[in-house]
């Protein structure tokens, strides 16, 4: 186990049981569903998934040093969090997510910019997650991040 499987592995053994048990499900979907090439690490203090700098030597445009994010989940303390940064990005994809939601859960989606919030662990559709991660690669994001946000 390297130190950042190490540092979420951590982070989600600390967390309350009902918490723990939901990250550890959405870890397990992102994990099996997303394309190669992203990486996971600890960002910002919760979980992420990135575009290396391996893959985008420019790292983010807020903070070059870190790696670009892509999507990143929490225990926050009324709610988990969800973000997905091609949401925020790509209109079509957060009108597909919107969309699809009501396939799953019956309550409107509790959606900010890129944070998807749940307030209750036993409404996360985890198979809603795995198809909306799998929609992108490492290349799409970089080339929607670039039109969207790097000036």
């Amino acid at each position: 186990m390297n130190d950042e499987e190490w540092n979420i592995k951590n982070y989600i053994d600390n967390l309350p049981q009902d918490r723990k048990d939901a990250l550890i499900k959405i870890r397990q979907t992102i994990k099996e569903n997303l394309p190669e090439g992203f990486e996971e690490q600890m960002a910002y203090g919760m979980p992420s998934i990135v575009v290396p700098h391996s893959t985008y030597p420019d790292g983010y445009h807020c903070k070059p040093s870190q790696a670009l994010p892509f999507i990143s989940f929490a225990s926050q303390t009324n709610y988990i969090t969800f973000s997905h940064m091609g949401l925020y990005a790509d209109n079509e994809l957060m009108n597909w997510f919107k969309t699809e939601y009501d396939n799953y859960i019956p309550t409107k989606p509790d959606i900010g910019k890129s944070c998807i919030r749940f307030r209750k662990p036993e409404q996360i559709p985890y198979e809603l997650i795995a198809e909306l991660v799998s929609k992108m690669t490492p290349q799409q994001w970089i080339d929607l991040y670039e039109q969207s946000f790097k000036k």
